[in-house]
């Protein structure tokens, strides 16, 4: 099933699950085009306020009525073979199709960027979008986050370039078959579809192989699981340049200075210095993303100064190191990490922030399979916060392993430096009454843990 761009003008298309971040980015860049789009989803929210405001036909809850007339069906990676919706249109034997299939057809006519990477993607994706933007090229872009500075994370540009988040979780992200591709790193994450390291390689080896026949890979050189991947390529037509700080990559920073809400470094392109990097976000992991975004938009061919001086003005994406706001000198940051890996990020990140003050963290992991398979790790994680509330694990899609809840987190920390309390009322009243001026807290996870800093900040405000 292939749809080019003139086919889906003609078709009346349907969305199961909607309101979800990569469905919404989809049908809004539809709604863009002219196409006819409606769609449901389980609760009503903004963002389908916002898609009713471009022209959707938009239902609340899940019912077969909802497709009548539907020509084809684009439904959600979290809806199950039990929807009413989805049944309905098995049983009428329309065309379905998963979100990034539908993605896929979009980007097919542009030439594409997907950006890959376990960690810091959605960062990247956003730090490439917005050095094009303001390069003067009005590029579409599909992000599993909201871009500060445009409020929204799809847009159907003018220009010919479309830029998307590649999510590798379940290997759908195969479906696109890019221009070019970034990869940031690779590590085991989603253990919940990939049993081991050596099918998660596999699954990159064949997006790499998916890029199109000339194209590009930017690939972070000073990562294990990169270099890994790098040495099982065997493509000849692929242009591949590698980016970091070691001495082995083509595009590099040094110099690098890191400040509490900012970062800069030098950067090179192949030894010859290009210029200064000025980010408005902290983070050395942010110049390594901004650098990736960099060396993409140079393979673009984008002047290499326009490409500098867009990235100065990228001011981050929701959920994200996100300032929620600051009340009596205490600073309340959002973040969607909920790896390991991202959890020692995030923390050094906040770390520098607090300075003097202490970093108090409300941890909720997410999926039980995680949770199982990296609980000493988080613990590890968690020890470079002055104290963590922890929250209980957050089901997303699976359903309860035995055994396995936050206290495996837990009970490798000290009562000292953590708690487990699985109330959110509770947890908001505690660590309001716990913050002294100069304290950052963290609200850290890929759950609903982010509906925490306002009423946060409302208990300090309240104190």
């Amino acid at each position: 099933m292939n749809y080019s761009l003139a086919d889906l003008a003609k078709l009346k298309i349907h969305f199961i699950g909607i309101g979800g971040a990569g469905m919404s980015g989809i049908a809004r860049i539809m709604l863009a085009k002219g196409f006819t789009v409606s769609g449901s989803d389980k609760n009503d929210s903004a963002v389908l306020t916002s898609l009713r405001a471009l022209g959707a036909n938009i239902f609340v809850g899940h019912a077969p009525e909802n497709i009548t007339d539907s020509e084809l069906v684009i439904v959600s990676s979290a809806i199950n073979e039990k929807n009413s919706e989805l049944s309905s249109a098995i049983a009428k034997g329309l065309p379905i199709a998963a979100r990034a299939t539908a993605l896929a057809w979009l980007m097919s006519e542009s030439i594409s960027v997907a950006v890959a990477g376990t960690h810091g993607k959605t960062t990247t994706t956003a730090m490439l979008t917005v050095a094009l933007q303001s390069a003067g090229v009005d590029p579409s872009f599909a992000i599993g986050g909201t871009i500060n500075t445009a409020g929204t994370n799809a847009h159907s540009g003018s220009g010919q370039i479309f830029v998307a988040e590649a999510d590798e979780s379940d290997g759908s992200f195969l479906a696109y078959r890019p221009s070019g591709a970034i990869i940031t790193n690779i590590e085991l994450d989603h253990v919940d579809h990939f049993a081991s390291e050596k099918e998660l390689f596999e699954v990159f080896l064949q997006f790499v192989e998916s890029i199109k026949p000339g194209g590009f890979l930017v690939a972070c050189g000073d990562d294990a699981g990169v270099n890994t991947l790098l040495k099982q390529i065997t493509r000849k037509d692929l242009k591949v340049y590698l980016y970091g700080k070691s001495a082995i990559n083509d595009f590099r920073i040094d110099k690098i200075f890191l400040a509490p809400t900012k970062s800069t470094s030098v950067v090179s392109n192949t030894g010859r210095k290009v210029g200064e990097l000025n980010l408005s976000v902290a983070g050395e992991h942010n110049l390594l993303n901004a650098l990736a975004a960099f060396a993409a938009a140079c393979a673009l061919q984008i002047p290499e100064q326009k490409a500098l001086n867009g990235l100065e003005t990228f001011t981050g994406t929701r959920r994200r190191f996100e300032l929620k706001g600051e009340v009596s000198g205490i600073k309340v940051i959002d973040d969607y990490g909920h790896h390991p890996t991202e959890l020692i990020v995030t923390l050094t990140a906040a770390r520098n922030l607090a300075q003097s003050g202490r970093v108090l963290v409300i941890f909720q992991p997410h999926r039980y399979s995680r949770t199982a398979a990296f609980a000493m790790q988080f613990s590890k994680a968690l020890e470079l916060a002055d104290f963590t509330y922890l929250l209980e694990v957050y089901a997303a899609s699976e359903k309860p392993m035995a055994g396995v809840s936050s206290l495996l987190i837990a009970k490798n920390l000290s009562s000292e430096k953590i708690k487990f309390e699985p109330s959110m009322i509770q947890v908001v009243e505690e660590v309001a009454s716990l913050a002294k001026p100069g304290d950052v807290i963290i609200t850290l996870g890929a759950g609903d843990v982010s509906s925490l800093g306002d009423p946060i900040l409302q208990a300090l405000a309240n104190q």
